[in-house]
């Protein structure tokens, strides 16, 4: 995402801006996250003591009564973790992937940015994401309360949860879902990806300017992130009812398995559950993610140039308060 007329945003710049943005969304949006985990997790459907259906606010309210407050954020600790490496793969393989498609114009159509965005989730996928997602979604699955000592978990936190998995289950446990996973984030990045850029392309053309302010920057991140899971809400599903089970057997068969007994048991809507709160966790998530590393990268840019010009730093720093 380098900006026209300048020397191309460089790897290390999409680490720190991409690291930044990643972190302040897992801080933000977490909470939400495990609300949908849970509802997704639930074969019947939350309920409360009088047996009523409670929509994602409640399920939220009733962790907090029965775990505490900060059980909200329970797998938090494997997502920051991973949360650096994810988001520079991710934006530094979008552009990797769109530099190869661009013409010899060095324009990049369409149907090119949303290949890259393709491509770039499946490898975020594989190489970050999917083991990331499973240790998060065990620890988010247990209902233990941390608010009493007693009440022991299996998993304490992310480190011991994946020695605990790999332990008992074997290293490929961690790798459950992996097919889910790319398939989610493949599509979750491409039509992030393609939103964004196609808007934020019609943004600066309609109003004549180079660079769009923050506030467009978090408004276009947070339309374009409610794409994704529109668009593969079973998916996610069904990947997280494979990563929650220790079940045996191929990859395929646990799909199957898990399909089968959404749609026998539950119903073809139970693949959309969660998706309010997935919505209400992606979209506001991608909204900082974008505004985040733009603001961040612009800044890099800048320091870089005005180093390159010989400015001191001391005063770069100042100029910047």
């Amino acid at each position: 995402m380098s900006r026209d007329g300048k020397k191309p945003t460089s790897l290390v710049t999409h680490l720190v801006a991409g690291g930044a943005a990643g972190l302040m969304e897992a801080c933000t949006c977490h909470p939400l996250d495990t609300i949908k985990v849970r509802m997704q997790l639930s074969k019947n459907g939350a309920r409360n003591a009088a047996g009523q259906r409670i929509g994602f606010l409640g399920v939220g309210m009733k962790i907090v009564q029965n775990e505490s407050f900060w059980a909200l954020y329970k797998g938090l600790g494997a997502v920051v973790s991973g949360i650096v490496p994810k988001m520079a793969i991710r934006f530094s393989s979008f552009e990797l992937y769109k530099s190869y498609m661009t013409d010899k114009n060095n324009i990049v159509s369409t149907k090119a940015v949303f290949l890259a965005g393709l491509l770039a989730g499946t490898t975020e996928a594989v190489m970050v994401v999917s083991p990331m997602d499973l240790i998060k979604i065990r620890l988010q699955a247990q209902r233990h309360s941390m608010a009493d000592p007693l009440d022991i978990p299996k998993y304490r936190n992310a480190p011991h949860a994946a020695y605990t998995i790999v332990k008992e289950e074997g290293i490929r446990a961690l790798y459950k879902g992996v097919t889910l996973t790319a398939l989610r984030q493949a599509t979750n990045q491409a039509a992030n990806f393609t939103a964004y850029q196609e808007m934020k392309k019609y943004a600066r053309k309609w109003q004549g300017v180079d660079e769009l302010p923050s506030y467009q920057h978090l408004v276009l991140g947070g339309v374009s992130g409610a794409m994704g899971p529109l668009s593969n809400a079973p998916i996610d599903t069904i990947k997280t009812r494979i990563q929650k089970s220790s079940a045996k057997g191929s990859g395929w068969e646990r799909f199957q398995t898990v399909t089968r007994d959404i749609l026998r048991k539950e119903g073809p809507r139970a693949f959309y559950k969660g998706l309010t709160p997935r919505l209400l966790r992606v979209a506001p998530g991608q909204a900082v993610t974008f505004m985040v590393y733009e603001k961040v990268r612009s800044w890099i840019d800048l320091f870089t140039e005005k180093v390159q010009e010989g400015e001191p730093v001391g005063q770069i720093i100042v100029a910047r308060k």
